[in-house]
């Protein structure tokens, strides 16, 4: 540690520490435009000058000397820093009276007014009057994409944006021409950025240059009530803020969470709010006549207890959907054990994973955070670029970082980091139980991590590939006392939540797969389940949000609640329990999903044993103590991982296929927002652009 006196304050400090790290670990707030604690420095604001005593006779930028950089005092006395002298106060106002020269006075017009950076240290550090009376610069907008918004006439050029996209997005669409005045940020030939995380870019703007698209001029901040949240586009459970206006979601924001999404989101986690709008389910309806026509819920209950108590119990079967919350999930368990049935399956896609292996067999258990402590990486059947694009980031972060060797066995993409291509298939897995080029990288390696997806998984031979994955990280050390590197990465934010309560076939059930089959089920009950396809024949009741393909399929349709509009526990893919809060309410007469399914147990006769959510979240947390534990990951047994290794099985030389063809339009919300349409009709004409 490194002594130094900021304003009379004397701190220790590691030497590494910028001097506005320092300044702030005493207390002391330093503006500053360009500089941002998870990019690279660019010096390029000047706006964080303080005054070094015994430096030079000038302001320093405190973003851009270290404290080890500084000199003693002649008495070997520690450095002194001061941040409110008058040398500071006047280079500040100096340098704010600059960035105003040209910077337009449109506030009122502005969506940053109100949360802009600008306005606030121009208030705070400038001064009331300008000498500068020119005529101001005037730069041309830009487009680059349907969800960002260019305003450059605002741009100060601190290249917070470019700096992104280079090093934490790694699709470096951004860059700068021009120098002087003339600089500009551009895509340099207009075209749509192409990366999934570009909304970041729009957080990251210090001023209005950069806004979001579908946002602009439709409410300002002060208007809007924000409520924290969890994501569910996917299953890194990324930490967000819902901003709402009466009953409608405004904005979707991220939170910061150092340990699942530092502060980022991707584009369909930030832009997704307007599906929550269209294609509603707001009454219940009934088939007639091949038809569904609107009914009341008592018609609607009715309907379904008709079916229900006509049916054998193993003819009744469930299935839980991707956006459920762990309270649903329960619920609907408990209600097909009362009515004697063991069929219930939350594996929507087939995947091959059985909570009676044990929760280290399904969970990401080195954790989303343990991905910087990783020194090799193997893909088995995933693209984290398109099925978690901010755990994405994180690998590329800890490849940055020097080090890191990556291999892939599946589908051959672009993730943003370079990587040694291994193979298409399982053949190329099992090659690596011996002796081989990565095979030796992951011995080698202090902490490797074997991340196995959905695409490994969803197939016949699903189960012999986890084992064999299991194996590889067995083979090569990394499952030992202090480190469990095998880690399962989820598409679907409910799944390790809908496993944790044991939402599999019970004792001679079915799973997925046999309930979809014809003749398999006289009635299926479908809770968000909107990627499967039920046979004909059986009569299909769902409890959803949009009118999607599980309610076309339906001959009774549940309306429940949305993600924004109802409580709930999700648990992300590394096993972390979230808690979700309301943020709206749902539209017309749809009620959330376990008001209705205890609604609806009543009306079979079968009660089920709690009356509010409360009660529902402590039968729960009685049954399952770990998921009482909100924003912690209980450390699952490795043994099981030792145990899942040694099952064995045949695999099928069949090669990997992506568990998302498109990224943009993953789950009901996002097919029913026009911004994620918009986005992945762009997406394949710039592909189809690339291939010619």
């Amino acid at each position: 540690m490194a002594k130094i006196v900021v304003d009379d304050m004397e701190l220790d400090v590691p030497p590494e520490y910028t001097l506005l790290q320092a300044c702030e670990a005493a207390g002391v707030e330093i503006p500053r435009f360009c500089f941002h604690e998870r990019l690279s420095i660019a010096g390029n604001c000047r706006m964080c000058l303080v005054e070094v005593k015994g430096g030079p006779p000038k302001p320093t930028a405190s973003c851009a000397m270290a404290v080890k950089d500084l000199r003693p005092g002649p008495n070997g006395e520690a450095p002194v820093v001061l941040t409110k002298s008058p040398m500071v106060k006047k280079a500040r106002e100096g340098v704010m009276e600059f960035l105003l020269i040209n910077h337009p006075l449109d506030c009122p017009i502005c969506d940053q007014g109100g949360e802009c950076d600008l306005q606030d240290q121009a208030m705070a550090y400038g001064a009331d009057t300008s000498r500068f009376a020119e005529n101001k610069r005037a730069v041309e907008d830009k487009y680059i994409g349907p969800l960002v918004r260019t305003s450059m006439t605002r741009c100060i050029q601190c290249t917070r944006c470019v700096r992104f996209t280079t090093e934490v997005a790694g699709v470096p669409d951004l860059g700068a021409i021009g120098r002087g005045e003339d600089m500009e940020i551009t895509t340099y030939l207009e075209r749509a950025m192409r990366s999934e995380m570009q909304g970041n870019v729009a957080d990251l703007c210090p001023v209005g240059a950069l806004t979001h698209k579908p946002f602009q001029f439709h409410a300002r901040p002060w208007e809007l009530i924000k409520t924290e949240s969890i994501d569910v586009m996917d299953a890194a459970g990324a930490n967000i803020r819902v901003d709402t206006r009466g009953r409608e979601v405004m904005r979707i924001l991220p939170r910061t969470n150092e340990l699942v999404n530092e502060e980022w989101i991707s584009d369909k986690s930030r832009y997704v709010w307007d599906g929550l709008k269209t294609q509603r389910l707001d009454r219940p309806y009934v088939r007639r006549d091949g038809r569904l026509q609107p009914a009341s819920w008592s018609e609607a209950f009715a309907a379904v207890a008709t079916r229900v108590k006509a049916a054998a119990p193993g003819r009744i079967g469930g299935i839980v959907g991707d956006l459920a919350s762990v309270e649903e999930s329960f619920a609907l368990k408990l209600l097909l054990e009362k009515l004697g049935s063991a069929n219930i399956d939350c594996r929507q896609d087939g995947a091959k994973l059985d909570p009676a292996l044990g929760r280290a067999s399904y969970v990401f258990n080195p954790g989303i955070a343990g991905i910087e402590a990783a020194d090799a990486i193997l893909l088995v059947g995933t693209d984290p670029r398109a099925e978690a694009a901010v755990l994405n980031s994180r690998i590329r972060k800890r490849w940055r970082m020097g080090g890191l060797k990556v291999g892939v066995i599946g589908p051959q993409v672009d993730l943003t980091y370079s990587y040694e291509y291994i193979g298409a298939g399982p053949e190329s897995l099992s090659g690596l139980t011996g002796a081989g080029t990565f095979a030796d990288v992951l011995r080698a390696a202090e902490r490797p991590m074997v991340i196995v997806g959905q695409g490994a998984l969803a197939r016949p031979d699903g189960a012999a590939v986890l084992a064999l994955a299991a194996r590889v990280a067995v083979a090569a050390g990394a499952v030992k006392e202090d480190w469990n590197g095998f880690a399962v990465l989820h598409t679907a934010a409910a799944r390790v939540g809908a496993l944790d309560v044991g939402a599999v076939p019970g004792q001679g059930g079915l799973d997925v797969a046999a309930m979809t089959a014809p003749g398999a089920l006289d009635v299926a009950f479908l809770l968000g389940a909107d990627e499967v396809d039920v046979a004909p024949g059986a009569f299909v009741v769902y409890l959803g949000t949009h009118g999607d393909k599980g309610a076309h399929r339906a001959d009774v349709i549940l309306p429940g609640a949305a993600y924004t509009e109802k409580s709930g526990l999700y648990v992300n893919t590394e096993g972390r329990v979230q808690f979700a809060n309301r943020a709206a309410f749902p539209p017309g007469e749809a009620r959330e999903d376990w008001a209705v399914l205890r609604a609806l147990s009543e009306v079979l006769g079968k009660v089920l044993p709690f009356d509010n959510l409360s009660a529902l979240r402590s039968l729960v947390v009685a049954r399952h103590p770990h998921l009482g534990r909100v924003d912690a990951v209980v450390p699952a047994d490795s043994a099981a991982v030792s145990a899942l290794a040694a099952l064995g099985g045949s695999v099928d030389k069949a090669a990997f296929v992506p568990a998302v063809t498109d990224f943009y339009l993953t789950n009901p919300i996002a097919r029913a927002s026009a911004i994620m349409g918009e986005c992945s009709a762009l997406r394949a004409t710039l592909a189809a652009e690339a291939a010619e």
